[in-house]
């Protein structure tokens, strides 16, 4: 009877998730040794990312509720999106502080491949020598407390967690117990972004042979690749990079004075990093409006329009904008419509 109690208990381990690195993509991900992908864990951190009770608030009250998913929407490349009325000027609140966010809600996808820290200003890194600023983990716990975000508290967000009766018995497969920790949350969460891969738009199926591009975008593409062209590809990667980023951090001529407190300089104490920051990727470029880090352009025309035209000079614009003593590049109608045509082929809608 002793044994048949104890298989009765007995917890099966948490089933390894089957990342699938898509071909062409970079084959290091960025996975803690302590905090793997399982196919249990995935599917509680899905759960809580777009649980409203996250944020610690137990009631009813929708303007008291909030999780990732509120400044995170999946329909808009996990991004903020423009149609958001809670928002309109681009940049998220305090839950119940009115405080805007730093900057503007940046993309989720394909984090599990960034290995230059997170941030629009790379804060969240391995390098940084405080021991919980370093991982998407980390990131999970600030969004919870930040005074700007979800306003509550590690004590709060456990608390509303437990008292749901869903939870315990998914923690237990996830985790080997039905214990609910602020660490285990930050662990569910972060597996769930991990799993977050877009690789299916229709340039990816015309790379892989299976569609073909018209001959406007293909256009697009040369301008795209090109120095003489658009010259986006030295920030955003050429096409051998699939993740359209280098991830790295430039100063791209947005203006000529600088008055924020959280661009790169702030994290490198480097003076000729003042005004850069991370190039995000053009991976659903057209469903992550609002643009730049402070989310002053609301629509990719915008956005174009800038590059062509507005770019701005300083001491500290980053010598790959080889352009800037023009302006920017200049292109002509045509060719910046047919930029945006290659662009729009970067749309992943099955994510």
């Amino acid at each position: 009877m002793l044994f048949c109690a104890a298989c009765r208990d007995r917890v099966e381990p948490p089933t390894p998730y089957n990342l699938q690195i898509p071909k062409g993509f970079p084959t290091a991900l960025n996975i803690p040794a302590d905090n793997p992908m399982t196919v249990e864990g995935v599917e509680l951190g899905r759960l809580l990312f777009h649980d409203p009770h996250l944020c610690g608030y137990t009631g009813t009250d929708p303007d008291s509720l909030m999780s990732c998913s509120t400044c995170h929407r999946r329909e808009c490349n996990y991004d903020l999106g423009t149609d958001n009325l809670r928002f309109p000027d681009g940049k998220p609140k305090g839950r119940t502080t009115g405080k805007p966010t730093i900057h503007n809600v940046m993309p989720l996808v394909n984090l599990v491949f960034n290995h230059e820290g997170y941030l629009w200003n790379g804060l969240i890194s391995s390098d940084n020598p405080n021991p919980e600023m370093r991982t998407i983990e980390d990131i999970v716990r600030m969004a919870i407390i930040a005074d700007d975000e979800m306003c509550g508290t590690e004590a709060s967000a456990v608390a509303a967690i437990k008292a749901d009766s869903k939870y315990p018995p998914l923690f237990k497969k996830a985790f080997g117990t039905e214990e609910i920790t602020i660490e285990r949350i930050q662990k569910a969460i972060a597996q769930y972004v991990r799993s977050l891969v877009a690789c299916n738009s229709k340039f990816d199926r015309y790379l892989q042979g299976k569609e073909q591009l018209t001959p406007q975008e293909l256009h697009g593409y040369v301008l795209f690749t090109t120095e003489e062209g658009a010259d986006c590809f030295h920030c955003h990667g050429s096409s051998g990079s699939p993740l359209f980023t280098t991830n790295l951090f430039y100063n791209n001529g947005l203006d000529n004075a600088f008055t924020d407190a959280h661009d790169r300089s702030s994290v490198t104490g480097d003076p000729h990093d003042r005004g850069a920051y991370r190039a995000p990727s053009l991976r659903n470029v057209s469903r992550s409006a609002p643009y730049m880090h402070d989310g002053r352009f609301q629509t990719l025309d915008e956005v174009l329009e800038f590059y062509n035209s507005e770019v701005q000079n300083s001491p500290y614009i980053s010598p790959l904008m080889h352009h800037v003593n023009d302006g920017g590049v200049r292109l002509t109608p045509s060719e910046i419509a047919d930029l945006k045509a290659f662009l729009l082929t970067l749309t992943d809608d099955s994510i």
